[in-house]
């Protein structure tokens, strides 16, 4: 339940201040159209791999209009019900526009001032992006932007190798652009556990070009085209690239610029993020924020746990404590990536552990499926039993963790997946196979994110 649903059937009026699409980020220009396009994506890399399955198939054409005709259609249905919802909803005033604060617990929303005694920011985050030469100039695309693209790029440099650059370069190679990924680390996903990225890189090499450990230094217009100046940061070579179209996936800022919150007396760090504690209450009291805009976790599953925390804190004199300690997220690119919990490397610091691991190939439907490359990996406390993380790589892993975060959120008690029954033969048996061989962590450990394959 959103904070507007909570306070509305708790008999409060509600002023509703919002500039951007019914629905925030994740409906409009986030989660839900970028999975949509996805989909499409995976079952075109099905297609093509069916080979291994002795089934030799061609894709005669791929209508890439129409993969974008659905998204968008399908997303403005959605935005025009939750549009009507708030303009006809009794008790609710709804600003379609910008707003500050311009006193204390007053904001400023078009010609109208609102005065509150209770506040809740989640104006969320937008692109960052970064200075380069050249890049304003020539345009770009973002997450926002790309969304309205009616004829496919025949290439396409994607600046930024996280979650959302990686997600889009598959979709883009998967439909038939030609994809150069640009990170300026040295591996992808940086909070993945190595193994992973290292896997994902070379899965996606197979088909992306892609350049770690890179910088761009200038982007110029040509007429063919866009010319992309690339610097490696380590031996200093520097290479060019010719392409249609670049998209900046370089990370995100908080949306707090325009806000004006000193005259309310709420606080934000060097970055621009809003201060809370650990009730999600900023430095002034009764005013909450959640979501992006506090630089926690960028996701918006945490973001409603977030905002139901935000209400009941604000309503009861006993509040919660907003727990970060299991948190889960998937990466749907092609293999897909799902987490939650510790890396190894974070696990260690703090903990003995015992690590599990298992291949897909390890089961039989993995077997059956000819998946020969996916793996899960479990980090368990070795004097406890408690587990400390769960990582997978490969088909369905959004969906095999679940059990993993269930046990988790209970307590993390190993022994709870150890004893529970799984179907015969299917996916699950890898979550089962991982946690039935733990093993005292072996050095020299494979931590590179180059890594090509896992030893198990």
């Amino acid at each position: 339940m959103n904070v507007v649903g909570a306070a509305l059937q708790s008999g409060f009026k509600v002023a509703l201040v919002d500039s951007g699409f019914p629905g925030g980020t994740c409906l409009n220009v986030g989660c839900i159209p970028s999975k949509m396009l996805i989909a499409s994506a995976d079952r075109i890399m099905e297609i093509s791999e069916a080979g291994k399955l002795g089934i030799h198939s061609e894709i005669s054409n791929i209508d890439f209009p129409a993969i974008m005709e659905r998204m968008r259609k399908s997303i403005s249905e959605d935005r025009q019900t939750i549009l009507q919802s708030l303009r006809s909803t009794e008790k609710l005033d709804y600003y379609p526009v910008k707003t500050r604060f311009v006193d204390d617990y007053t904001l400023e929303a078009g010609n109208e001032r609102i005065k509150a005694p209770r506040i809740y920011i989640a104006t969320g985050s937008q692109n960052s992006i970064p200075a380069i030469k050249g890049l304003e100039e020539t345009g770009y695309l973002t997450n926002e932007t790309v969304l309205d693209l009616k004829v496919k790029p025949a290439s396409l440099l994607i600046i930024g190798g996280g979650y959302v650059g990686v997600e889009y370069a598959h979709f883009f190679s998967a439909v038939g652009t030609r994809v150069v990924l640009v990170e300026y680390d040295e591996r992808l996903l940086q909070n993945e556990e190595p193994e992973i990225a290292g896997l994902l890189l070379h899965k996606l090499s197979e088909r992306i070009e892609i350049h770690l450990s890179t910088e761009i230094q200038k982007i110029e217009r040509t007429s063919t085209g866009l010319q992309v100046c690339l610097k490696n940061r380590l031996d200093g070579i520097e290479e060019k690239r010719e392409v249609e179209r670049v998209m900046v996936a370089a990370g995100r800022r908080p949306n707090t610029d325009y806000l004006a919150l000193e005259k309310t007396g709420v606080e934000v760090d060097r970055r621009g993020y809003i201060r809370v504690d650990e009730y999600l209450e900023t430095t002034r009291k009764n005013i909450y924020a959640f979501g992006d805009v506090i630089g926690k976790y960028m996701f918006t599953h945490v973001a409603n746990r977030e905002a139901q925390l935000a209400w009941h804190n604000s309503m009861h004199a006993e509040p919660k404590v907003m727990d970060y300690s299991v948190v889960p997220h998937a990466v749907f690119t092609y293999p897909q990536i799902a987490a939650v919990g510790l890396t190894e490397d974070a696990a260690i610091k703090k903990h003995r552990i015992l690590v599990g691991t298992a291949r897909y190939s390890d089961v039989a439907m993995g077997i059956a499926r000819a998946e020969n490359d996916g793996f899960a990996k479990v980090i368990v406390e070795e004097d406890t039993g408690k587990i400390l993380g769960f990582h997978i790589i490969g088909p369905e892993a959004s969906t095999l963790i679940q059990e993993v975060i269930d046990v988790m959120a209970a307590g993390g008690d190993l022994q709870l997946i150890q004893r529970s029954m799984h179907i015969h033969p299917a996916l699950p048996e890898i979550v089962l196979r991982a946690f039935s061989d733990l093993k005292k962590p072996s050095f020299p450990q494979i931590r590179s994110g180059r890594l090509k394959s896992l030893s198990v």
